[in-house]
């Protein structure tokens, strides 16, 4: 199918919003070589400063994370100043966030956040390209194949065996991404929409129990 006029119009413009993504370099290596990021073991509260910017507003505060592997977390901003609260719920590949509009617009998609946290949670894919540099892995899940003209969905990234960052890609476009920092820093940034939320001064705790309202939708 061959777009004209406007539809032409507005997908050359969502391209030029977002960068293109470089080529993977690397040897090639198996998928099969791909390292299983999960949670760490052990229930855990983060504690950090955020900072949130998009086009029309820049707000800030403080908040935590409470993560209970192997797919359970709940996420709480307080803003500065006057600007309230908020929280999500990340159940799996679900993202709740009960009757706050703003916290959802904060948040980029589970996946991404799932990576900021650690865990590798991208939707499975049989097609997978994964080369290694040196002592970075790249690889690209969801590749349907040259002949299609389709590109990768997501494309994640490894130092070791340690998950540092990972992106979704759309014709060949960077969307969204995520980087994590060796700190316990990240930043979560949609390059489409100009809308950038960053998680700093993290510092992580062990808990033995959360309260059972903490998991209330």
């Amino acid at each position: 199918m061959r777009l004209t006029g406007v539809g032409a119009v507005v997908l050359a413009g969502l391209a030029g919003c977002a960068p293109p993504a470089p080529p993977l370099i690397g040897a090639p290596v198996p998928a099969r070589a791909l390292p299983i990021a999960t949670l760490a073991a052990g229930r855990q509260r983060l504690l950090f400063h955020w900072e949130y910017r998009d086009r029309e507003v820049s707000v800030n505060g403080d908040g935590s994370a409470r993560i209970a592997p192997p797919d359970s977390a709940r996420i709480d901003f307080v803003g500065s100043g006057s600007l309230g609260s908020g929280h999500a719920l990340l159940l799996g590949d679900t993202v709740v966030a009960p009757g706050k509009d703003l916290v959802r617009r904060y948040l980029p998609p589970a996946p991404l956040v799932w990576a900021g946290l650690g865990r590798l949670a991208v939707p499975p894919a049989r097609d997978t390209v994964v080369r290694v540099e040196g002592d970075t892995m790249r690889a690209d899940i969801g590749v349907l194949g040259e002949a299609t003209g389709h590109t990768p969905v997501w494309r994640v990234i490894f130092v070791g065996t340690r998950l540092v960052g990972a992106m979704r890609l759309n014709s060949g476009h960077i969307q969204e991404r995520v980087f994590r920092r060796d700190d316990g820093s990240m930043e979560f940034e949609s390059l489409a929409e100009r809308r950038t939320l960053r998680l700093t001064r993290v510092r992580s705790e062990s808990v033995a129990e959360f309260e059972p309202d903490v998991w209330r939708r």
